[in-house]
């Protein structure tokens, strides 16, 4: 279900100028919540009025689909935030220099680390980070589990 709802939303939020960072399926099963991250294609900041046409246009998609989903779903479309999720290289390439939390096996688990730079072509895309000590590491990015933007309030 999950796939088919992504692709359903990707559909969507193409011809907006949208694309889709995350979605969670949450809720029960009589009740789904439906959390839609989105970005713009132009890397500006998602405005309020980008979510609510991107919550209209899948919502009207949803609705005329009901067999894919209960109609008594919940929908919410927000923007990533400053934590946002980092799976693919283009997200990768658009915040080097930024901080951000990564796992993988390369990194003995989970570490916040410096993007230094990312090398090489898909498949072979290689991430260089840099740790808290200063030691840098080359990850590839097909053995990073799971990596987020790193957000730490001064005090």
């Amino acid at each position: 279900m999950k796939e088919a709802l992504e692709t359903l939303v990707n559909e969507e939020l193409a011809p907006l100028g949208l694309e889709l960072v995350e979605l969670k399926v949450g809720g029960s099963k009589g009740r789904p919540v439906l959390d839609v991250r989105v970005d713009r294609l132009d890397l500006q900041k998602v405005q309020v009025g980008d979510c609510e046409r991107a919550s209209r246009a899948i919502e009207a998609r949803l609705d005329a689909q009901p067999d894919l989903i209960t109609s008594r779903y919940v929908l919410e479309v927000s923007s990533p935030g400053m934590e946002r999720p980092l799976r693919h290289e283009r997200e990768w390439r658009r915040f080097v220099g930024r901080r951000a939390t990564v796992n993988s096996l390369k990194l003995h688990g989970r570490q916040d680390v410096d993007i230094v730079a990312v090398e090489g072509e898909a498949p072979d895309v290689s991430l260089r980070l840099r740790d808290a000590k200063g030691n840098e590491h080359v990850v590839a990015l097909a053995d990073v589990t799971d990596a987020r933007l790193a957000f730490h309030w001064k005090p």
